[in-house]
């Protein structure tokens, strides 16, 4: 998989290259509890990321945890569960957390809810307002969520109630009883993703792992077409996965497959299969050093969006 790497590196950089080019950076699985965090805020920080579509878990559970002041701990998969269960720590693999400090960050979700004017937001939105609590309250200098909302950079994560926001949110909810409440529009992350396709034109994709910020991204050309904005397909994609094609799931679904959706272009694509917290380093900190992301402008697709929500 060396080989795939270095092409993929090289993909990565041509779309860094392609001033016309948008790129979306699609995560998914436990990577910055595994310590990537610096890594994916340092592809923001460099402008070489426009928009990022996550699971729940990395941004809420992981990023903005830690925000909060709390950490992930070096643990072991070989140990009696049932004594961590009674001891009210989670495991993930070989990490601990403390779940004490995970209701924390439930319930200062919930606190922004409350604090919000009750409407549907989308997932983009309520994770700035998360941005702007933690400039507003000196938190997180590393978080990528502060890091994004700073440079107007939009987080989309299309299944946020499934992550610890999720208690935030039912918590907001429940107190509020009949009252107007703050919730979730899963169709505007949806078209508002989309405007980002069609605003952009050309656009590539760098995927770490798989599951629904993979489909979510790719799916944006489809959505522009159904909505008669003759997309380009992406032009650029990358996959890094452990995932394998056979069971006909999504994860390891090939980008060649994708091609015969319509979704993505033939020409630069390439997975990777590799382990992300070993491969994805090592890509970053290729583009990272070559630097074309000197030469690059910021999108600011956050304000773009902000613009059109008024």
């Amino acid at each position: 998989q060396a080989r795939n790497l270095a092409s993929a590196c090289s993909i990565y950089e041509r779309m860094i290259a392609d001033q016309d080019c948008s790129i979306i950076l699609c995560l998914a699985g436990s990577l910055f509890s595994a310590g990537l965090k610096n890594a994916v805020r340092d592809l923001v920080r460099y402008r070489m990321v426009d928009a990022i579509v996550s699971t729940g878990a990395i941004i809420v559970d992981q990023d903005f945890f830690e925000a909060l002041g709390f950490k992930h701990y070096r643990g072991t998969q070989f140990i009696d569960d049932e004594l961590l269960r009674k001891n009210m720590i989670d495991r993930i693999y070989d990490t601990f957390i403390d779940e004490e400090e995970l209701r924390v960050c439930d319930m200062t979700v919930a606190a922004i809810a409350d604090a919000l004017p009750p409407r549907p937001y989308s997932s983009r939105e309520f994770i700035r307002e998360m941005g702007r609590y933690l400039d507003r309250e000196g938190k997180g200098e590393d978080s990528l969520i502060r890091e994004c909302h700073r440079r107007a950079v939009p987080i989309f994560v299309p299944a946020f109630s499934d992550c610890s926001a999720g208690f935030g949110l039912i918590a907001h909810q429940h107190k509020r009883g009949k009252e107007k409440v703050v919730s979730i529009d899963s169709a505007r992350d949806f078209l508002e993703l989309t405007r980002i396709k069609v605003e952009a034109g050309q656009t590539g994709l760098v995927m770490i792992g798989g599951g629904v910020p993979k489909n979510f991204a790719q799916d944006i050309v489809v959505a522009a077409d159904i909505l008669k904005e003759n997309p380009s397909m992406h032009r650029y994609a990358i996959q890094i996965t452990v995932a394998d094609e056979r069971d006909g799931a999504l994860s390891g679904s090939t980008l060649k497959e994708a091609h015969s959706w319509g979704k993505v272009d033939d020409v630069y694509e390439q997975m990777v299969y590799a382990e992300a917290t070993i491969a994805f380093p090592l890509l970053a900190s290729y583009v990272y050093h070559r630097g074309g992301w000197k030469e690059r402008k910021p999108k600011a697709y956050a304000d773009i969006l902000e613009e059109g929500r008024e």
